[in-house]
């Protein structure tokens, strides 16, 4: 299934990686049809681990048609959306591939989220039923009255009233899940949510063209093979860990060691007793890793690459990787909105300070920030634009944001980047205004809105204040009331209480006024090249 033809006359293809083609045929399949294709392949072997329990490809092929056929028995039909909320586990990977089999949309939840934020999701996507555990139950049940959500599956055993327990319906249906017509091209096999700059998350909606497709150029860029053994460390929610840690070890056939949480003394005993050949991971965990003296107590001699993404690593920390283990480390660039990759290192010749270059079938652009419409010449900055298969469908109920990110095929990512005369792509600033947390994306409009409950606060605004850790921590700018007092740390715990962990404010600066243009928008830029400022 072919998307389009590609320039050949692009700089990049001068340092194209060996071995790699320029463009791919894709198998005109659904998603799940990559786990079928693997478990008819490497039935015996391991596709994912964890807490000391295995999964062969055979045995999740077997149990996704279970979870399918009970799934479709308790009314979920086809186009049905059924929401995920589960940290990475096993039952994760069968929910995720069960629900496809279904012939429902998958929609992932951050399992941090709290009850405004799940409101929203079940809201948004009218999900009719909803994969959870005992743990994330309550919150399930408090937002429930008045959505869509008519079946609760429980993975783990619990005696709460109106669920379904997931190993009933793995042990009463058979393995043969319903018949399906599924249009890859066309039907939405996820829809996942990425921060918006409005205050509402938006959900992306991708194909199961965009996702196969995604899962393979990944897979072939690095030459991933059924030898390999990935850490599945990312969270499986997001787009990346769904590529990564899910859709492309599938079609490679490939293990993955799954690992519900960063530790970092935990996390490199297990690269080394599961002799580990691939990791992602943000910079803050390489900034962790490179700062643990447990790094050089352990073997990490069978790592091919790891690759970091999500937000910038300083060079620092890529260099004291480099000098402590002397595993190569590969940088990228993607959004949700791709599925999620479009750009890598070439692993034979990594240019410091770049995203490296689009991917398989995939091309980008640097145009001008006022039209989006003239194309900028190497060495000139602008907003990054890119096609490919791997590019969204849309976005859930949002017909203008769509159109103005999807235009004449491109998608324009709001970042702002420039291309040198190699081709080699430099990731620079971003025209949206959204904060990157430990590579979680926080809206700045959502926790204003959360800020703007406490009494004390008449304005406020909310930016990224760059951290060598964390890559940015929430930083805000309050206006008081008039008369009004109120401290720092109160600012800070009554946000807390009332939004996820990682969107929660760091800091507080009380100044008298915020800077808005004439109309009354937010001058948030002003604010964050005032912060950079004191920090330089």
């Amino acid at each position: 299934m072919k998307q389009f033809q590609l320039a050949s006359d692009k700089p990049w293809f001068k340092f194209w990686p060996e071995g790699v083609p320029k463009t791919l045929d894709y198998p005109d399949i659904p998603l799940f049809g990559l786990l079928s294709r693997a478990a008819e392949r490497w039935p015996e072997s391991i596709a994912f681990s964890f807490g000391g329990q295995s999964l062969s490809y055979s045995q999740l092929d077997d149990s996704t048609g279970r979870l399918a056929a009970g799934l479709a028995d308790l009314g979920v039909k086809s186009g049905d959306r059924v929401l995920l909320f589960l940290t990475n586990s096993l039952d994760f990977v069968i929910s995720y591939y069960g629900i496809l089999k279904a012939g429902a949309t998958v929609t992932t939840v951050n399992p941090l989220s709290r009850q405004s934020e799940l409101r929203h999701q079940l809201d948004d996507t009218g999900a009719t039923a909803l994969v959870t555990c005992n743990e994330f139950y309550p919150i399930v049940k408090e937002v429930q009255p008045g959505t869509s959500l008519k079946t609760v599956v429980l993975t783990d055993a619990a005696d709460n009233k109106g669920t379904v327990h997931l190993k009933h319906i793995l042990e009463k249906y058979s393995s043969t899940p319903p018949c399906l017509t599924i249009n890859p091209n066309d039907d939405v096999a996820a829809i996942v949510y990425t921060g918006g700059t409005t205050g509402l998350s938006k959900g992306v909606l991708l194909t199961h063209l965009n996702l196969v497709a995604n899962a393979i150029q990944n897979a072939i860029w690095f030459g991933w093979s059924h030898q390999d053994t990935i850490i599945g460390l990312l969270p499986f929610y997001h787009s990346w860990g769904g590529c990564t840690c899910l859709n492309s070890p599938i079609y490679s056939g490939a293990r993955v060691v799954i690992t519900p949480r960063f530790d970092a003394e935990e996390l490199l005993t297990t690269i080394e007793r599961e002799k580990a050949t691939v990791m992602y991971g943000a910079a803050s965990m390489f900034t962790s890793l490179v700062n643990s003296p447990a790094i050089t107590k352990h073997d990490l001699s069978s790592l091919r690459y790891v690759k970091s993404g999500a937000m910038p690593i300083p060079p620092e920390i890529r260099d004291k990787w480099q000098q402590l283990t002397g595993i190569k480390m590969v940088l990228g660039y993607g959004l949700s909105e791709a599925s999620p990759e479009t750009h890598n290192s070439p692993p034979g010749r990594i240019k410091p300070g770049t995203i490296g270059m689009p991917v398989i079938d995939t091309e980008a652009r640097i145009v001008d920030e006022q039209t989006g419409e003239i194309e900028m010449p190497a060495g000139q900055s602008g907003e990054l634009i890119i096609r490919g298969p791997q590019v969204m469908k849309g976005y859930l109920n949002r017909p203008e944001d769509t159109r103005e990110t999807l235009r004449n095929g491109w998608l324009y990512t709001g970042d702002l980047a420039m291309v040198d005369d190699e081709g080699y792509f430099h990731a620079l600033d971003r025209k949206k205004e959204t904060i990157k947390y430990k590579g979680y994306t926080i809206a700045p409009a959502e926790v204003e809105a959360t800020l703007y409950e406490h009494p004390a606060v008449r304005e406020c605004a909310v930016i990224g204040k760059p951290d060598a850790l964390a890559g940015e921590i929430p930083k805000a700018f309050v206006v008081l009331q008039a008369g009004a007092n109120a401290t720092a740390e109160e600012l800070i715990e009554f946000c807390a209480g009332r939004i996820a962990p990682y969107k929660r404010i760091r800091e507080v600066e009380f100044i008298d006024e915020i800077p808005k243009t004439p109309v009354g928008k937010l001058l948030r830029r002003i604010l964050r090249d005032r912060e950079r400022g004191k920090l330089a």
